[in-house]
């Protein structure tokens, strides 16, 4: 790959690994202002697993947008994990209570998709970004 060619690479991947960081950061924005507003009566509606689960990400979501920015691979394998757990356990909870039903179960596959197609790339520039070990001869 050319220099032009691989810096339009290398662009291109940190739009995506932005995209990534930014697609958390919503989730984790919007996580926190619901717990601040409703307090411990928070996401009561739902059964106590999906409870727990959403009030869960409070705190992955950030901590997969710190991995991202430290160790990428871990993050790719995070974000991947937590985006397909939840939008399996928000189909399940709005399929079993229609009141749970929100934006979410629009936005959120939109967004494991876009992960899914992007996943291998990213998890590619981490092993291109590490340094390679001299290993000296035997």
């Amino acid at each position: 790959m050319g220099t032009a060619a691989a810096k339009r690479h290398g662009r291109r991947l940190a739009v995506i690994a932005a995209l990534w960081m930014l697609g958390f950061s919503v989730g984790t924005v919007t996580h926190l202002s619901e717990v601040i507003a409703a307090g411990a009566g928070v996401y009561d509606n739902a059964s106590e697993p999906v409870r727990r689960f959403w009030i869960s990400l409070t705190v992955v979501d950030p901590v997969i947008v710190v991995l991202l920015l430290a160790k990428l691979r871990a993050g790719v394998l995070a974000g991947v994990a937590t985006m397909v757990a939840d939008v399996t356990v928000n189909w399940l909870a709005a399929s079993a209570q229609p009141a749970l039903a929100g934006p979410g179960l629009v936005t959120q596959p939109v967004f494991l998709l876009f992960l899914l197609l992007t996943a291998r790339p990213l998890w590619n520039s981490a092993a291109a970004a590490r340094p390679r070990r001299h290993r000296p001869d035997c």
